[in-house]
């Protein structure tokens, strides 16, 4: 039961931060594709988060969440470049 409790945590707060990352890009330049980009990346980071709870991938979840992490980044500063410019 726990880890159907921490999934939905996980989910919940992808939801969260889906939800204010397009709310704060709502008054600004239309980037569909980027922000689609962006949604997938976050769904990527909450299932990687899950899968990394049971530490049977020989670290390679841990690094994949890291490099996940680094894209969502790139990805975020990529669309604060477009609104600016």
């Amino acid at each position: 039961m726990k880890k159907l409790s921490n999934r939905r945590m996980v989910a919940g707060a992808a939801f969260l931060g889906a939800f204010i990352g397009g709310f704060g890009t709502a008054l600004a330049v239309s980037q569909p594709h980027t922000e689609a980009a962006l949604r997938y990346l976050q769904q990527a980071l909450a299932e990687l988060q899950i899968a990394d709870q049971d530490h049977s991938h020989g670290g390679h979840d841990g690094k994949a969440t890291e490099l996940v992490n680094q894209a969502i980044e790139e990805v975020n500063l990529a669309i604060q470049y477009r609104n600016t410019h």
